[in-house]
């Protein structure tokens, strides 16, 4: 009985299975409107003749619903042999739009473009509803991350009768989520005040400057950002075990604000044990590299302190010719929180150059570039001299972007090409100034100049000002390599006619005529002594009260003036237009000689640095000193003084204004001069505009001017400070500021408001 219960159970099972396997003779496929057959075809992994099974039915069924070509699909197989495919496809995307952003606060026509392309929701492409609701989580997403928890993204869609679907998504942004209170507990090693200074975004600052700066607004990222420099910055003081953590913070939905509770747990400090390196390396050697380490055993492990190692090792290294040298670190931690770093390097061979490919000067030829290059072909690499290549090009000012690429050989393993890539940049001027003070009113000087005419490197000024106290004609040209060793040389001719009675200062007319030639030789990379001849003729009239004060000068008929000025100069500023970095320095004697009709001197010192405070913000010190005297029978001309006061001198009081006065209340001018300046740059992201070329800064200046050096008084100091804006405007360079002065005197005439303009073509 058994046997026959097993044998009729086996013939049923033979029949089942037998009845799903069909031989398909044909495919059909129905309702294909705008996806081809083919397309189909290629996603079912069968062809007629081929057999079919109930499971391949499924396997076919499934593979057409992950396409997401399809809003429905059905699968048959007919009697006589036939599979047959139904379908309806997913709608084309007709078109697409967001509506209710703000544009570039969060989303902006070209970040919108690239996520729509991103999602594949693009014009004429096949709608995927999964695609729709992925777009709408992540778009939420994005403005929670950015703190606006109250945000709502809200698609539609119409379908229209030729199966076409236009898709619209309203966004109701919400405002950004306000920052109530921000705490940091479990501190010891550091002040809290320290901690939250690291974040862009903290409790409201002074409501005015919190208005600019829109600190206490909410930002996941921002908030990111300061948490991982919190983490950074005990890494560095040797708390590798460092934990921190979120608690307790709360969101008050009704006042869309947020109270934050940091908390840190800094544990264990560690310290360094050894640092080892794995070459076979001489004492020597490993001594010498183990100088770039500004760490000691049982010091503190300042992660930092091992970074900039490995870098000034690699950087060794890469300085010997060594291009393609790897240089990494590796910790182990030993017991009693001890670290013992293995330095690993890899030398590779020797990089030499093979060949310097210049590219992107459309206008300035190649020798100007490759005159700047430290390093030559088939010398071998050198990181340093590369490097102080891309400065000394940067400085040139010629060219808005430097970049280079080592391109290696693939046949030969010790060789490169380097190529450098540059941005031609405006090296037309012309200039405009206009200011305006209680004595002249608004005043216009312009100019023209090209310091890399037709792509030679050389200089060409023309300028020709007319206004109320200067008329000026004067041609200019300097040949910064002259011959092949880099001297320069420069010869110009003028015409000035000067009305000092519009500048501030006492009334009397000169008019000037003559000629200069100079010459220049370098001494570095980055600095150079300077000499130059100057001879003219000057014609000097005097208002009636000056000839009562100056009757001397006045009276005098000397009319020729030989002046002979020597000049050291030094710029290593990491950028020509907008530096971060760097100094320039300044120093000139100028000599009136003895042929001439006038005897005299003048020293003068001028520095400029800038430090990087941050990655955003850059601080600038300024110094400069001028001292002129006789050294004849004759006094120092009048009009050779020096005067203080202005745009580029002690901002907030009027231009030459500073320093004792005739009786009649015009400027004396003076001896001796000391002017000093500091202040800080930076973007100005924060007030929403995303422009690297418009920066704001603040300043305090200080001077002095004195009748004679032994005249200084420490009373007689002015100081001022004030806000501005520096603007690389399509048009040229423009800049305002606003100064109050700090410390001034009865009698003081003040300028609160500047504006200067430069165009460049």
């Amino acid at each position: 009985m058994k046997f026959i219960t097993s044998l009729l159970f086996l013939l049923l099972f033979f029949n089942a299975t037998n009845s799903y396997s069909e031989i398909i003779k044909k495919i059909n496929i129905d309702g294909l409107d705008t996806i081809s057959r083919g397309t189909v075809l290629s996603y079912i992994p069968f062809e007629v003749n081929d057999e079919l099974s109930e499971r391949n039915i499924q396997d076919i069924l499934n593979s057409l619903k992950d396409t997401n070509f399809f809003s429905k699909v059905s699968v048959n197989v007919s009697k006589d042999g036939f599979l047959e495919i139904s379908v309806i496809e997913n709608p084309t995307i007709s078109y697409i739009e967001l509506k209710g952003y703000s544009d570039g606060d969060i989303l902006s026509q070209e970040t919108i473009d690239e996520i729509l392309i991103n999602f594949r929701l693009t014009k004429g492409q096949i709608f995927d509803p999964k695609k729709l609701e992925s777009l709408v989580k992540d778009l939420v997403n994005l403005y929670f991350v950015n703190g606006h928890y109250q945000a709502i993204v809200k698609p539609s869609t119409i379908i229209d009768s030729k199966n076409r679907i236009g898709i619209v998504i309203d966004i109701s942004e919400g405002e950004r989520a306000l920052i109530n209170s921000m705490k940091i507990n479990g501190l010891s090693f550091f002040e809290e005040d320290e901690l939250l200074d690291l974040f862009r975004i903290g409790e409201p600052d002074f409501f005015i400057l919190n208005y600019f700066t829109e600190k206490d607004q909410f930002s996941k990222l921002e908030f990111d950002s300061g948490i991982e420099k919190i983490r950074s910055k005990y890494l560095n003081e040797g708390f590798l075990d460092i934990e921190i953590a979120t608690s307790d913070t709360k969101y008050n939905k009704k006042q869309n604000k947020i109270d934050i509770v940091i908390t840190v747990s800094e544990r264990e400090i560690y310290k360094l044990k050894s640092i080892v390196f794995n070459n076979d390396l001489s004492s020597d050697e490993k001594k010498h590299l183990r100088s770039f380490f500004d760490i000691r055993s049982n010091d503190p492990f300042k992660r930092n302190l091992i970074v900039n190692g490995v870098k000034s090792v690699g950087d060794f290294y890469h300085n010997q010719g060594y291009a393609k040298a790897r240089v990494s670190s590796k910790a182990d931690i030993l017991d009693d929180n001890l670290i013992n770093v293995s330095i690993l390097t890899n030398l590779f061979d020797k990089t030499y150059i093979n060949r310097i490919v210049i590219e992107g000067n459309t206008r300035t030829q190649d020798d100007v570039i490759r005159r700047q290059l430290k390093l030559l072909e088939g010398q071998a690499y050198s990181k340093k001299e590369l490097d102080d290549s891309i400065k000394s090009i940067k400085r040139l000012g010629y060219f808005s972007e430097v970049n280079y690429d080592l391109k290696f050989l693939n046949n030969l393993s010790d060789k490169a090409d380097l190529i450098i890539s540059v941005n031609e940049s405006k090296t037309g001027e012309f200039s405009i100034g206009l200011s305006h003070s209680n004595d002249t009113g608004a005043a216009i000087n312009a100019g023209i100049s090209q310091s890399n005419i037709l792509g030679t490197g050389n200089t060409l000024n023309a300028r020709f000002s007319n206004s109320e106290a200067v008329e000026e004609t004067s041609i200019y040209f300097k040949n910064p390599y002259f011959n092949n060793l880099g001297h320069s040389i420069s010869y110009g001719f003028f015409t000035k006619s000067l009305d000092a009675s519009n500048l501030s200062t006492s009334s009397y007319l000169i008019d000037e005529n003559g000629f200069n030639f100079g010459y220049g030789i370098p001494l570095s990379t980055d600095s150079n002594i300077f000499a130059e001849f100057r001879l003219s003729t000057i014609d000097l009239t005097c208002g009636i009260n000056l000839s009562t004060y100056e009757s001397k000068e006045c009276s005098s008929n000397d009319d020729l003036e030989t002046l002979l000025t020597f000049s050291y100069n030094k710029n290593n500023l990491n950028d020509y237009f907008s530096p971060s970095e760097g100094t320039t320095t300044s120093i000139t004697s100028l000599m009136a000689l003895p042929f001439g009709d006038f005897q005299y001197i003048k020293l003068k010192f001028d520095k400029k640095s800038y430090f990087p405070v941050n990655e955003r913000l850059t601080l600038k010190l300024a110094a400069r000193t001028n001292f002129a005297t006789s050294y004849g029978d004759d006094e120092l001309p009048f009009y050779q003084r020096f005067f203080e006061g202005g745009t580029s001198s002690v901002r907030g009081f009027d231009f030459n204004s500073l320093g004792s006065k005739y009786p009649d209340n015009e400027p004396k001018g003076g001896e001796f001069s000391f002017v000093s300046s500091a202040g800080i740059s930076s973007p100005v992201d924060f007030l929403g505009i995303d422009n690297a070329n418009i920066k704001m800064f603040g300043f305090v200046d200080a001077g002095t001017i004195s009748d004679k050096f032994s005249d200084v008084k420490v009373d007689d100091l002015r100081v001022s400070s004030g806000i501005g804006f520096n603007w690389n405007t399509p048009i040229g360079p423009l800049g305002m500021h606003l100064a109050k002065p700090i410390i001034k005197k009865n009698g003081d005439t003040l300028e609160t408001f500047s504006f200067n303009l430069g165009a460049k073509f």
